[in-house]
């Protein structure tokens, strides 16, 4: 299977503008995504995708693969599809998120291997558990609920389920996702959907068109790079590491 690693970077950034160029111990972030994305051993090219010509320049001046996109997608499902039009030898498109530079590689890998176990499966992506009843209450923290299967039920940023009665664990979502490569041009290509727009949550379009999105638990802890207090916290990770 030909997977292709996509790692979109747009330099506009509301909280941390220049974002994707932040130093994270001696290297531009995007350049720390790329480093551990390419780890992963089931990737068979990783690119970053970007409408900035200055973070082009850092990748590849890094060595790594970059490509040009258009600078008026409003979405960055439609960017993706932009890179995957140009690679129709890619059976496989992960989408790892330009401000996630401590992305486990071996995450990447078991994404692929879900594809690998079922060959019709469309799109899937990552959840891990939080506890902290704050985190589950913040909109910010995605939350997603599956059936027994681990296929995706609902995405909210609502906390879900509603705890009428204890013991059901809480699962943040993790915005890395894989599709396969037709589905996510016929998927880019959808009208946006009542449940999307509520939430602003991209993936509801494909579970309101009757796709089914599986969902990989994983006990890794991510900390994106959203503010300056979480770029001090991710390059005091990598001076330990």
């Amino acid at each position: 299977m030909n997977v292709l690693c996509v790692i979109p970077a747009r330099y506009a950034s509301t909280r941390l503008p220049g974002k994707p160029l932040k130093d994270i111990a001696g290297k531009p972030m995007v350049c720390r995504v790329y480093d551990r994305a390419a780890q992963a051993g089931k990737v068979s090219d990783t690119l970053v995708a970007t409408d900035d010509v200055r973070i082009l320049n850092a990748v590849q001046e890094h060595g790594g693969r970059a490509m040009m996109t258009r600078k008026d997608h409003p979405t960055g499902t439609d960017r993706l599809a932009e890179v995957a039009s140009a690679h129709p030898e890619a059976d496989l498109i992960v989408n790892v998120q330009g401000d996630e530079p401590l992305i486990e590689p071996s995450l990447i890998d078991r994404l692929v291997d879900v594809f690998e176990e079922e060959p019709d499966l469309p799109m899937a992506t990552v959840m891990t558990k939080i506890t902290d009843e704050e985190e589950q209450r913040n909109p910010n923290n995605v939350k997603v609920v599956t059936n027994k299967d681990g296929y995706a039920l609902y995405f909210s940023r609502s906390l879900l389920p509603y705890p009428r009665h204890a013991g059901c664990p809480v699962y943040k979502h993790i915005g890395i996702y894989a599709y396969r490569r037709d589905f996510l041009l016929r998927y880019a290509a959808m009208a946006p959907t009542p449940l999307e727009n509520a939430e602003s949550l991209e993936q509801l379009r494909a579970l309101e068109n009757g796709y089914r999105i599986k969902v990989v638990e994983t006990e890794a802890q991510f900390v994106g790079v959203d503010t300056a207090e979480d770029l001090e916290k991710v390059n005091a990770i990598y001076r330990q590491l």
